[in-house]
């Protein structure tokens, strides 16, 4: 899966910042952090609670970018 990040407005890319990854808006928390936490099991709820600055607005956009992502890839 290759998303086009720069397209979600609830993550950002800042040099210096978490080494240049991408983070939840406003936050330090990398967006690879929501992707792992879900592979290792942990819902939406969770995540949440483990990482309370970010907002599950943010959370739905990032799935919601990563879903379309997977869709527009998809072969026809």
């Amino acid at each position: 899966m290759k998303s086009n990040w720069d397209r979600c407005p609830d993550v950002e890319q800042v040099n210096g910042k978490m080494s240049g990854s991408w983070v939840f808006k406003g936050t330090r928390v990398p967006v690879r952090a929501l992707f792992d936490n879900i592979e290792d099991g942990a819902s939406v709820d969770d995540f949440l609670e483990w990482f309370p600055g970010v907002t599950r607005k943010q959370v739905e956009a990032v799935l919601e970018h990563a879903s379309a992502g997977l869709t527009a890839d998809a072969p026809v």
